[in-house]
């Protein structure tokens, strides 16, 4: 049943190619068919995006807020506000972001100010800046990046050692203790 008033179909107006709305009668346990463009279109159709896919901040954007959720995200673009996401983050060459970060794995090839408060891995490109701490289970760090801050990894029992990073300069000064 449609919940619209549909146009009466007149023979010197047929519609080019009609949409298929048999796809909203169908049964939810059913695969809904894949959309017809329309005949002006010249671009494909894609699919919705499923669970789990990447999202992307394109170069040219700027945006302020706070991401959270399940899947990838690449950042290409300036983004300020806190990442938490269920799944990796990528900050590509040229991108900045500010704020703190909550991912499995981190990827830097660009510039992030602020803490990575939890990762798996967290990887330092060697045209990566980070200026903020990083906790997480393993670092791998590139020759010609730059960090200023602390580092935590490779514990697995919460007693992390502390490392410095002395204004980017590239060395480090192991200072932590265990018991």
């Amino acid at each position: 049943m449609a919940l619209w008033k549909e146009p009466a179909k007149s023979p010197s107006s047929p519609l080019p190619n009609p949409p298929d709305l048999a796809r909203f009668d169908a049964p939810a346990d059913t695969p809904a068919p894949a959309p017809r463009p329309y005949a002006a279109s010249t671009e494909p159709v894609s699919a919705p995006a499923k669970p789990g896919s990447e999202s992307h901040i394109a170069p040219d954007l700027v945006i302020e807020g706070k991401i959270e959720g399940a899947g990838h995200v690449r950042i290409a673009g300036r983004f300020k506000g806190d990442i938490n996401v269920r799944g990796d983050l990528t900050i590509e060459h040229g991108a900045k972001v500010n704020g703190s970060v909550r991912a499995e794995r981190v990827t830097i090839a660009g510039e992030l100010t602020g803490n990575i408060e939890t990762a798996a891995h967290v990887e330092l490109l060697q045209t990566g800046a980070l200026t903020g701490d990083v906790k997480s289970k393993t670092f791998s760090v590139a020759k010609g990046s730059k960090m200023r801050g602390q580092a935590e990894f490779g514990w697995d029992d919460g007693k992390a050692a502390v490392t410095d990073i002395h204004k980017g300069n590239g060395h480090a000064s192991g200072n932590g203790q265990s018991k």
